[in-house]
């Protein structure tokens, strides 16, 4: 019997025990399913605690790109580590990645890079900067969740990301949240789950 995974990938400053809170509330919904949430393989470098996927210092629009792809070996190999570490094949089994902000950003460049054989993918507050070329979605659904109060990455960055993963035949599904800032709401918390289901089912 295949397992039903979702790896919880956490934003730039925080850790994967703040974000595996996200999938304790979802436990009850998805009562089969593991959850596992990683911290990220950099301690954050603008701050005391906290990790980061890679870092912020002087990024630009230009070269953001570019931070994603180095970032891509570490990425993996903490991915990999945590298939070695409770026994997922991602080629049988179900496998979601859910990120929040640069956690979104990691999940998505995973997605269009097609570097796993994911289920699907929740993004929160993220964005789609990720060097071209990008695969083809072959109807693989995905879900953007982003507030309209957000200040640290504009909403507007989902719906470009929506607009482009649909024309690359993803199976796209977007919400935004007019009140919410830069966080997960409990509404887009419920959303998520709900959408899960779906893709385990």
């Amino acid at each position: 019997m295949s397992k039903q995974v979702v790896i919880l990938l956490h934003g730039v400053g925080s850790n994967g025990e703040d974000l595996a809170a996200l999938g304790d509330f979802w436990k009850p919904l998805l009562p089969e399913t593991l959850f596992l949430s990683p911290n990220a393989p950099f301690r954050f470098d603008q701050a005391a605690e906290g990790y980061q996927w890679f870092s912020l210092l002087d990024v630009t629009a230009e070269n953001r790109p570019e931070r994603i792809v180095e970032a891509r070996r570490s990425f993996d190999q903490t991915i990999k580590a945590l298939f070695s570490q409770h026994g997922i094949n991602p080629k049988q089994d179900k496998v979601m990645f859910v990120g929040f902000s640069q956690g979104s950003i990691m999940s998505l460049d995973a997605l269009v890079s097609d570097r796993y054989p994911l289920t699907g993918v929740v993004a929160f507050s993220g964005r789609l900067s990720s060097p071209q070329p990008y695969s083809q979605g072959n109807k693989l659904p995905v879900l953007l969740i982003h507030g309209k109060s957000d200040s640290v990455i504009p909403y507007s960055e989902s719906q470009i990301a929506a607009e482009r993963l649909s024309e690359l035949n993803f199976a796209v599904e977007e919400s935004y949240e007019p009140e919410t800032e830069h966080t997960i709401s409990s509404e887009g918390a419920m959303l998520a789950a709900q959408f899960i289901q779906k893709c385990f089912v």
